[in-house]
């Protein structure tokens, strides 16, 4: 994997997170929700991306239905990229860790009518 995602530090089942937490890192619990759901898609898209190349590599111009079956290989990497933890959970992880950040964007509000 080119991204090289860590598998033991992030969860792979369902874990209560602390709120306050997250929302402390923003100042905001909808700012950080925000960011860490972009980094979650970006993740996603990467590892998609990433494993539609692996199994490219396995694809046969003949649609024999036994290589289909046969095709260990084919069948391990998919089964890896299913062992995973969801992008969600890396990127929760990663914004604990300061791996991701909230930019502030001005906008620039006009008090004139």
């Amino acid at each position: 994997m080119s991204q090289n995602y860590k598998v033991s530090v992030a969860e792979r089942t369902t874990v209560t997170r602390d709120l306050d937490q997250i929302a402390n890192k923003s100042g905001n619990i909808y700012k950080s929700l925000n960011a860490i759901a972009k980094r979650s898609n970006q993740i996603s898209a990467d590892m998609r991306e990433e494993l539609t190349k692996k199994l490219a590599e396995f694809a046969s111009s003949t649609d024999n239905l036994e290589e289909i079956f046969e095709n260990r290989e084919q069948i391990e990497i998919s089964k890896y990229y299913e062992s995973l933890p969801k992008p969600v959970s890396i990127a929760i992880q990663e914004y604990m860790d300061d791996k991701v950040y909230v930019r502030e964007t001005e906008v620039a509000a006009s008090a004139e009518i």
